[in-house]
Formats: structure tokens, C-alpha cells, sequence
């Protein structure tokens, strides 16, 4: 079994969120899943200082970036075939609403990179299940605007303490033609039909060792659903 990371740099604020890939990595390990870092090698929106939030007079490639992550790991997106992977994990970070797409600034009207719909959308054709952290289901929602395919998503619950506005994420998701279900840190979301499933990590407030056990509960459902 094989299983694809798709990354977006190194770092919550600019890239992919590094306690959530390295909880899935761990998770994937310990079933004893290989599993391939992808990324685009095309640069980041910018990059941001992680100690003061301030954005940095430099660029960095997204591809170089999420190798920082996965030890080098890592597979340029246009080279793969999407048949050769038995699932695809998406972690969070505001690099998939910078980079992978302009959802950061504008919302659900936003794009995506032809890239990674294609990806996206060959890995639903093919039924091939799909994890999304966090707040990358706003990658999933764009990648299947105006499509025929209607998934359900879920970024987190109203009912457990956040930073994010979720309300007004799963508002953008309904947008583009998603179904959305509120899941607390101790749940995730499958939906059957699509093979997709959602942990909200986090979109709450949380600790390391609960972003553990919520990724861990989505790549078990991943491992369940090539059974």
C-alpha cells in the first residue's frame, strides 16, 4: 500500500502544517504504509516570519520547502499517475489557501492550480480515498466546483473552542456545492460515497497529542476503506 502527502511548503503560515503531517507520517508507519511527499515545484505566495507573523523579503519554492518536512521525500505533482497510490493525504496549513489555491483571498470564488484539481479529481474518478486535515477541504471544494461530484466536508464544530471562524468556512464550502457536517477533535467525517474523509486538528484548539489521535482516526478509516 501506498499512500501520497500533498504538501505546500514547511509551516502553518506559508506552507503545509508540520504537526499534522508528522502525525500522519507516524500514523502511516506504525500500519506500515509507505508513503511519498508531492508537492509543485512552482514558488510560494510568500513566505512569512513563524516567530512574529510578519511576511519576509525573500520567496521559496514550494517543492524545496515541503522536502524540509519529508527528508527529501518528496515527488514533483506533474510526474506521478494517480493509479500508483492506494490514497492521498492532505494536511493542513495556509499554504492550501495560498498556494495550492487563492482561497485566502478570495474565499470560495477562488482557484485552484490546474495541478491539483486534476490530481484531486483523477483520485475521486478512480476511488481512491482521500484524507483532508484541517482546512484543506477548501483544496477539495474548489477542485470540484461546477462538477458533478458533490462531497462532504467538514472542517471542525461550532461547539468546541477555535480560532477560525467555522461557521463561515462550512458556509464558503456550501458555496461550491458541498455538504458539510460539524466533527469535534475527537471525530472525523466519511463520506462513503466519495471516499473522503475530514479531521478538523487544528481548526480547534488543541494539543500535539490531540492532533495525534484526530489524524490517527483518519488514516485508520484510509487503511478501512482499501480493505
Amino acid at each position: 500500500m501506498k499512500v501520497g502527502i500533498l504538501l505546500s511548503g514547511c509551516g502553518v503560515y506559508d506552507g503545509s502544517e508540520i504537526q499534522e503531517t508528522v502525525a500522519a507520517m507516524i500514523a502511516l508507519e506504525e500500519k506500515g504504509i509507505e508513503y511519498v511527499g508531492i508537492s509543485v515545484n512552482k514558488n510560494q505566495y510568500h513566505v512569512i516570519n513563524h516567530l512574529d507573523g510578519s511576511e519576509m523579503n525573500e520567496t521559496r519554492n514550494m517543492m524545496i520547502e515541503s522536502a524540509r518536512i519529508m527528508r527529501g521525500n518528496v515527488v514533483d505533482i506533474n510526474t506521478i499517475t494517480p493509479s500508483e497510490f492506494d490514497g492521498l493525504v492532505i494536511p493542513g496549513g495556509f499554504g492550501n489557501a495560498k498556494n495550492l489555491s487563492s482561497w485566502a483571498f478570495d474565499g470560495p470564488d477562488g482557484s485552484i492550480l490546474p495541478e491539483v484539481k486534476l490530481l484531486l479529481v483523477n483520485l475521486i474518478n478512480i476511488g481512491k480515498p482521500i484524507v483532508a486535515l484541517c482546512v484543506s477541504p477548501i483544496v477539495l471544494s474548489l477542485a470540484f466546483k461546477g462538477s458533478n461530484i458533490t462531497p462532504t466536508l467538514s472542517l471542525g464544530s461550532t461547539k468546541e473552542k477555535s480560532p477560525y471562524d467555522i461557521a463561515s468556512f462550512h458556509h464558503g464550502l456550501e458555496q461550491n456545492g458541498a455538504k458539510t457536517l460539524e466533527k469535534g477533535l475527537q471525530e472525523i467525517s466519511v463520506d462513503k460515497k466519495n471516499r473522503i474523509i475530514c479531521a478538523p486538528c487544528y481548526m480547534q484548539e488543541a494539543s500535539l497529542l490531540e492532533i495525534k489521535n484526530n489524524a490517527k482516526l483518519a488514516i485508520e478509516k484510509l487503511i478501512e476503506l482499501n480493505d
